[in-house]
């Protein structure tokens, strides 16, 4: 995987120090602490926070059961509408969602309940005699679900509740998706990600076959023809190029790739690590990248993107902790060459400097050249086009690269739904793609049962 940076040395810290670069970004509350902060809770009867979670939550609800002491009550209450709850507490930008609606967040006071961590705090100490949630009676149904994601395992467990027997298809080794191969380490540390994923599958009637592979040995006509029904939630899994010469070159990769590697490393310091490198990009995935090779020990990480700082898609609050990491961000350029060395190795990138002329970017004719040894593209990703060389996948309608649903996350094809971030509607966030797994199956149950 990290074959284009075979040629650069490995990190310069022992095992030990790079493992404390990349523990938890937020501490968790203590049980005084979440007492203390839950308290702060005001119940509002209209509730701003949970209407505006994607997932639904009951924000106020599982907050006062904290204050109350009854934390697997307050467990219970977020798992109900969204079983990654855990990870999405730690993940979910809260800044911009319940966080930003809540009522303390205001000019006089201006700091809400700390409702991410709260949520943490609850699901990291819940303790269950017996898991949570039953499963209804046998319906019999057998769904097929390709890709074991947030969308997929959300779709999954709503489904099992319901009765229904679940095979999950996933082309990766692990299940997770994102969860596990995605996000940055400091963000989702250690085996938060199986662990969430283990304690799901512990609602029974839901099996995983792992290296399964739609367009090449999974075929979706086939799973139309052995399963009542079948959910895509195949995410994105191809990484837009930037159509330059010398975009193999050793030295320039995705960072999707290089995140993966670093989330499965066991050991950090055997991942190579260049003394310079740029980012290109302005999302999530970009600050991510660029801050975890910052805590790896690379020197200078210049982050570059094409627009202005206000037309960046990472948060604010993101956009803080890359420059808490000394990140630089460059804005207004555009890539224009991949320099290489006389080895045909990268040595860096020319870029267009760059404006808006009546809300259009334009080149403004002078570069500026920006040295590194490595080049990570985080310019987002896009649906592998081998997933519609599948003879049945071809009839799926596409809106851009994505898959085209109504408002029941139905496809155009008779039997066949989708959710995450393979569909065109959405935000690309993971609470928003549990939900999605939760809505279709009760789209699919309701389906299933107009048909009986």
């Amino acid at each position: 995987m990290l074959q284009a940076l075979k040629h650069l040395p490995k990190a310069d810290a022992s095992r030990e120090s790079l493992d404390a670069q990349f523990s938890d970004l937020h501490p968790a509350l203590n049980s005084r602490q979440a007492a203390i902060e839950s308290e702060r809770c005001l119940y509002c009867y209209d509730a701003p926070c949970t209407r505006i979670c994607p997932s639904e939550i009951d924000v106020p609800g599982f907050i006062q059961n904290i204050a109350t002491g009854n934390i697997n009550g307050a467990a219970k209450g977020i798992l109900e509408q969204n079983i990654l709850g855990a990870s999405c507490s730690r993940v979910c930008p809260t800044e911009i969602l319940c966080e930003h609606a809540c009522v303390r967040n205001h000019d006089a006071e201006g700091a809400p309940v700390k409702i991410g961590l709260l949520q943490r705090y609850a699901l990291d100490h819940m303790h269950f005699d017996t898991y949570p949630f039953a499963r209804a009676a046998s319906t019999g149904k057998k769904i097929a679900i390709v890709g074991a994601g947030p969308a997929g395992l959300s779709c999954a467990h709503k489904l099992a509740t319901l009765g229904h027997e679940v095979v999950i298809f996933e082309a990766q080794a692990k299940s997770g998706g994102l969860n596990e191969y995605g996000i940055a380490k400091y963000k989702l540390p250690g085996e938060t990600a199986q662990k969430e994923v283990d304690f799901l599958l512990q609602v029974g009637g839901i099996s995983v076959q792992h290296e399964q592979v739609l367009g090449q040995n999974l075929h979706l006509q086939d799973l139309r023809r052995d399963y009542d029904a079948v959910f895509l939630a195949l995410g994105l899994g191809a990484s837009r190029q930037l159509g330059l010469t010398g975009e193999d070159a050793p030295g320039l990769m995705a960072a999707v790739d290089y995140i993966a590697a670093l989330r499965q490393a066991d050991d950090l310091s055997s991942l190579p690590v260049p003394k310079q490198c740029l980012v290109l990009g302005a999302g999530n995935t970009a600050i991510d990248m660029a801050v975890q090779i910052a805590r790896l020990g690379a020197e200078q990480v210049t982050l570059v993107y094409r627009r202005g700082a206000e037309h960046m898609s990472a948060t604010l609050h993101e956009q803080d902790i890359a420059k808490a990491n000394q990140v630089r961000i460059v804005t207004w350029a555009q890539p224009q060459e991949v320099l290489l060395d006389a080895n045909g190795k990268v040595r860096g990138m020319r870029f267009e400097r760059t404006h808006e002329v009546n809300g259009r970017l334009q080149g403004k004719g002078d570069t500026l050249e920006l040295e590194a040894q490595a080049i990570f593209k985080a310019i987002g990703q896009s649906m592998d086009a081998a997933v519609f060389a599948d003879p049945a996948a071809k009839e799926l309608q596409r809106e851009n690269d994505k898959i085209r649903v109504d408002a029941h996350y139905r496809t155009s094809v008779s039997g066949v739904y989708a959710g995450g971030d393979c569909i065109a509607a959405g935000q690309d966030l993971t609470v928003q793609a549990v939900q999605h797994g939760k809505l279709a199956a009760l789209a699919i149950n309701q389906d299933l049962n107009v048909k009986v």
